[in-house]
């Protein structure tokens, strides 16, 4: 089933995003793991592709299996990191013919050592040139990323919208934000996207805290701020990772309530593999949905 038809369909998206481990023993851990939650009734789930297609295969086994065998929807990230049109047809191709409907069209981080991002040749320089790429030539249920706090390469918050509508003018279905802790920021973002003009559902990406070291390095890359309050709070208890944990996960549930009761179209919580408490936070937040529905 397309993303957007589930959009219609539900008062609030929840889904998870996993990337695929290189090791066929990871993979089937992982693939436990996403069977597993099965009973939660996740609206989709998406699998990552690694810089340069490097768990090529896995994104394409794992996505297939959790729409074909588990039977939940997935959705296949692709980027323009180290690959032509050429090789990036290719990949879509395969997921076509494995009966995948929805992809996340992403222009991708720089590879690992390489400071600026570097289009290959013969291949996309930004994630607009893959959307209308995939609009040419597939049928699928497209979705692109957003930043509420600004890009980290654009110069300012108007240039960056600016991209962003060129992105989703170019065929993008929904959009699915970079992780933020500050509810704030994501109202301000939506508040700027609708007067720009641009319509289209905007998803919540939510990711609680699992250690201070990770989350500091996380939001640096992508320039995503930490509230003082909660910063101060997993710094006080930063030698006691359950109790760093638990305030992660109170500050991602209170996150998610707030999102929910002001309209957020869905909430997709980045796990990092680590399904233990996005599941549990998961799990709460659906009771909430029931309850207002």
């Amino acid at each position: 089933m397309r993303i957007r038809d589930i959009l219609d369909e539900q008062h609030a998206t929840l889904s998870f995003e996993f990337f695929p481990p290189k090791s066929d023993i990871g993979f089937w851990d992982l693939y436990r793991t996403i069977e597993a939650l099965k009973p939660l009734e996740p609206s989709y789930i998406s699998v990552t592709y690694g810089a340069g297609g490097s768990t090529r295969s896995k994104t394409v086994d794992l996505v297939q299996r959790i729409k074909n065998d588990i039977k939940i929807e997935s959705m296949a990230h692709i980027t323009c990191v180290g690959a032509s049109k050429k090789e990036i047809a290719e990949v879509l191709d395969e997921f076509k013919a494995n009966g995948m409907e929805n992809v996340l069209a992403l222009r991708g981080d720089p590879p690992q050592g390489q400071e600026k991002f570097v289009a290959t040749e013969g291949g996309f320089a930004y994630a607009d040139e893959l959307v209308s790429f995939l609009r040419e030539r597939y049928d699928f249920c497209v979705g692109a990323a957003c930043y509420p706090e600004k890009h980290p390469e654009a110069p300012d918050a108007a240039t960056d919208l600016d991209n962003l509508k060129r992105k989703v003018d170019a065929g993008v279905d929904f959009l699915i934000t970079q992780l933020f802790f500050n509810n704030d920021d994501f109202f301000a973002f939506r508040d700027r996207v609708a007067a720009a003009g641009i319509d289209v559902p905007i998803i919540a990406g939510i990711m609680p805290v699992q250690s201070v070291k990770q989350v500091k390095r996380f939001t640096q890359m992508c320039g995503a701020g930490i509230p003082k309050d909660l910063l101060r709070k997993i710094e006080a208890v930063e030698d006691d990772p359950e109790a760093v944990r638990h305030v992660g996960s109170y500050h991602a549930t209170e996150q998610c309530n707030a999102l929910i009761e002001n309209g957020v179209a869905g909430i997709h919580f980045y796990t990092l593999n680590k399904s233990t408490a996005t599941r549990a936070i998961f799990q709460q937040i659906k009771h909430q949905l029931h309850v207002s529905s």
